[in-house]
Parts: C-alpha cells; structure tokens; sequence
C-alpha cells in the first residue's frame, strides 16, 4: 500500500501542533494508554459487567456481553489483516453495531475513521481516499454509495458489512465466529493517534481532524466529568450520530468512562425522540436547538410524555437561543447546557453550568480549559468586544495533511482559533456572536456554502451561484441559492426543484438549498468578489 500516507507523514509537524495541557489531577494520564480498555475493560472487569452498557430498543447487552463481542471482533479483524495503525472507514447509524466495531479497531489499535450516514459517494471518496482507508465496515442499508465510492478510491479493497448481508459479503458477524473471548488491548502511547473525524470548512474541503487516545479520555474527564457528574445509573439519550464528535463522547465515550448506559435510537422525529425519553428513562440527553424546538411543536408535549427521568439536556451544535431554552425549562421544568465544542477539538470546551445558567449566553471555560478572546493579531478583547475565541486544553486541533489550515488555525502560543466570534462579560461569561466565514449552521449541522456552490455550478443551465445563511424559524438558518443561468435558461419552479434534487443526489440531503432565487447578476467587489454581506442581508429582509 505504497500510496496510502503513514500516520506520521500526516500528522502536523511538531511545530505547528496545539500546545496541550492538563492541568486536572485526572487528566495526569499514564504513557501507555488505550481508549477501549479504560471504556470496555474498565468497566467489565471493575464490578459492572452486569450492567446495561447499550439499550437500543428491546435489545439490551451488558458490558461483559459487548466486552465478549467486542474481543471476537478485535481477533476477527487481525484476521483479515487489520492491525495497529491501519485506517478503517466506518459507515453506520446508531446501532450497537458501530460502538462495537468502533471499541475493537481501539482495542487493536486501528485507526477509526467515521463517516455520516447522509454522505454520498463523493464525499465519501474524499474522505477515504484523504485518509488512507483501507477498509470499511458498512451498514448493509448503507453500502450503495460506499460502493460507488470505492471505484475512485484503489487502496480501499475490504468492504465489511454489518446488519443485512449478501451470501458473497465479507459479514461482520463472520468474523466473529469461533474467536476467542479474550483479546489484550494493544499496549498504545497516550498520544497516539485512535481516530480521525472528518468535517467540512468554508472552503468545501474536508478536514480531517487527529485524536489521541488521550484527547478522547479527556473530553470526558474534563467536560463530561465536571458539567454533567454522571453516575454509572445514567443513562444517556439523544440524536446526533455516533459518526460525529458530538455523538461519539455523548453516547459512546462519556456514558462508558463512568460505566453508565447509552440509550441508542433511530432517526430523529419531535415524537419518537420523546418517546425514547419517556420509555427508556433517558437522564442526560443531547440534542441540537432545532430539535429542541422541534419537540416544544409537539402538541400537549409534557402530558403526552412522562420526562421526568430527565435530569439534564446538552445543547451544541448551533446556538441556542434564550427563547428556545426558557420555552423548554418552563415545560419540562429541565435545564439545557449550552455549548460551544468542535471537531478540531473533539467536544465541548465551553459551556453554561447547571443551576447557574444565563439564557443566551454559552457558558464558561470547561474545567481544564482556558480560552480568551482576541483580535486578530491575538491581543486580549476587554470585557464587553467581540473578538475572536481563542482555547488551550488537554484537545487540540491536529489537522490530517493540511499543514496551511493547521497554521491558521494554531496560533498565538499554541492557542486553538476556530473562527467563532464571542463576546466576554465582566464576569467572565462567554456569549456567541457570529461565525468569521461563511459556514452556515442549520438545525445543527454545518455546511461549507462554496461547497453547495460548487455542485449547484456543475448543473447545465447555472451560470454562477452564490450561497449564504438565511434566518429560519425553526432550523435557526437554512441555505439559500442565489443563482445565476445561463443564456437561453429561464428562471421557473420546475427548475428551482431541479437544482436542489441535484444538490440532493451530489451531497448530504440536509446541505441541499432549500430557497432558491434567481438572478440576473451577482453584487460584486471592484476586485471581483461577490459581496455576500449584500446577500446576507438581502436574505434577511421580509419578504
């Protein structure tokens, strides 16, 4: 596989890394370390393997049951070839399935690469080919734009499905049978490299962003451990997919370092998500803002739904507005925790406490963090400027094979720079503004606007496109399409619908532009740029 880039020829040079720290006794982690023992093992050898680790609808299995599993799979895959440090793509919704492949590719050192279920074969191709995979274990509901992806992508060879297979898949299962029931973790450094999660930036681009065995630990020690005080009689409930941070410390990483239980469901509708609540006597949920609205929708909401398991909910994502979280505390009567977290970072790093929350404004640094804000040139902003966010922890952005946007994104002394715009109050409360660029956030996801341009720029009848944020009561923002046609092309519905079933089939469904409008020209700059402020704040106009 002379093609596929080594773990360190795609790690950021040492001197463009994030200066880490730990300064929480718990994060004092040893050299050696393994996310799977301390999450698994801890956990089915330390008194709890009775314990329900996973409940996903009527199925439960406890940590001594998934630990089994999880030890054949770790053989399995050794089996087929897969060993310590090799990248596997993994393809699946919510099911226990991903937690347990994801726990034996750590337990045996490979290197997971998780992918949203939504991607489309482009993306995917992107994102396996950026990362080195070379295999991928798929859902079998899933497999069709995997596999049209692997064409384009020639050291992605082993397909492993999981879920409904064919006679001639290599099946999950499969490579379980007959394996043994013990399997010692590799004996992983804690800053080697257990996972690289992919996200889009401003200019479409993929990114893949590095995690250490230790930066999945501390996201628990640190936020989870001092903003959510779990006990192994939580159980964690929400919607945001495994594949994504937030998912992967909310259901998987958080619940399991302190021997709780996660409550897996399938997708989000304002009712079923409810319903999992009430049925399965979810404690500690997460969930976007949009979703949180979503439910406040659903009529007679806090009757028709027995909450009253519930002890906290987690925001991220997006913003959360004053309005959403004074609507919800005042029917359940259940504070949300706002929070600010990215990819680059693995999760949460800013965020409200519970008990002293102030609605509309994020929070305060997670314990272990320091964060400041700044002007460009990294000057501390009084009390009361915007300015830029600027973070120091136990996580750090490690960018895979992006040497630019790793320097622009560690900057000022090791500090971490997302783009986000806050303002901090006298008391040290740090409350959102804005975003630098033009990634436009809608119910929760982020979604890189030239990137939707670009699609919308391969149709036949689209001269030139621009695409921006526009207000939305529901979803916060959404994504509007200002589009420009070629001669002999006439602006009509049909085509609108046109444009967005061809984003639909080219990118993830919820990028797609759900407004389109058609111009004659696009507002440009005297140098040529297209002036989206202009844009912006023609989309925000009634009307």
């Amino acid at each position: 596989m002379s093609d596929v880039v080594s773990i360190a020829d795609g790690l950021p040079a040492p001197g463009l890394r994030p200066e880490q720290v730990f300064t929480l006794p718990e994060l004092q982690y040893p050299a050696r370390l393994n996310v799977a023992r301390e999450l698994l093992d801890a956990n089915a050898d330390g008194g709890r393997a009775g314990r329900p680790a996973i409940v996903a609808g009527e199925r439960t299995i406890t940590y001594a049951e998934l630990q089994k599993q999880v030890n054949r799979l770790a053989h399995g895959l050794r089996a087929q070839g897969l060993d310590r440090g090799d990248r596997v793509l993994l393809r699946m919704p919510n099911v226990p399935e991903f937690i347990l492949t994801w726990l034996a590719c750590q337990k045996v050192g490979i290197v997971t690469v998780s992918t949203m279920p939504m991607l489309r074969a482009r993306e995917l191709a992107a994102i396996a080919g950026d990362a080195g995979t070379t295999a991928a274990v798929v859902w079998g509901g899933l497999r069709e734009e995997l596999e049209r992806a692997q064409s384009q992508v020639p050291h992605l060879t082993k397909l492993i499905v999981a879920g409904e297979a064919t006679g001639s898949d290599i099946a999950l299962g499969s490579l379980m049978d007959g394996q043994p029931e013990r399997f010692d973790a590799a004996d992983t450094a804690r800053d080697e490299v257990a996972m690289i999660a992919y996200t889009s930036g401003s200019t479409g681009v993929p990114k893949g962003c590095v995690h250490y065995h230790s930066d999945i630990l501390s996201s628990a020690d640190s936020y989870a451990r001092h903003l959510l005080r779990p006990t192994e009689a939580d159980r964690f409930g929400g919607h945001p997919t495994l594949a994504f941070t937030f998912g992967t410390g909310g259901l998987l990483v958080f619940p399991f370092r302190f021997g709780a239980s996660t409550v897996l469901s399938g997708p989000f509708t304002p009712e079923s998500m409810l319903e999992t609540f009430a049925r399965q006597r979810v404690t500690i949920c997460f969930c976007a803002p949009t979703s949180y609205r979503l439910m406040l929708r659903v009529p007679n909401m806090s009757q028709r739904f027995d909450l009253s398991s519930l002890r906290l909910g987690v925001s991220a994502a997006e913003p959360l507005p004053a309005a959403t979280y004074l609507e919800w505390i005042g029917t359940t009567g259940i504070e949300l925790l706002d929070g600010i977290g990215s990819t680059e970072m693995f999760h949460i790093f800013v965020s409200s406490v519970a008990g002293r929350v102030r609605p509309g404004a994020t929070g305060l640094p997670v314990p272990g963090y320091e964060c400041r804000v700044v002007d460009d040139d990294g000057r501390d902003m009084p009390a009361g400027q915007s300015g830029l966010i600027a973070i120091k922890g136990p996580t750090g952005c490690k960018y895979w094979r992006k040497p630019d946007r790793q320097a622009e994104y560690v900057r000022f002394g090791g500090f971490n720079v997302t783009g986000d715009v806050y303002v901090r109050d006298a008391d040290g409360s740090l409350t959102y503004q804005c975003r630098s660029d033009d990634m436009i956030v809608s119910g929760g996801y982020k979604i890189p606007g030239p990137e939707v341009e670009h699609v919308l720029d391969e149709h036949a009848a689209v001269a030139e496109s621009a695409v921006v944020a526009a207000p939305d009561a529901t979803r916060g923002f959404i994504v509007k399409a200002f589009v420009v046609l070629k001669p002999g092309r006439n602006p009509s519905d049909a085509l609108a619908t046109e444009l967005q079933e061809h984003c639909k089939r080219e990118l993830a469904p919820y990028k797609y532009p759900r407004v389109v409008e058609f111009a004659e020209r696009l507002p440009r700059t005297e140098t040529g740029k297209i002036r989206r402020f202009e844009l912006r704040s023609r989309s925000a106009r009634p009307g």
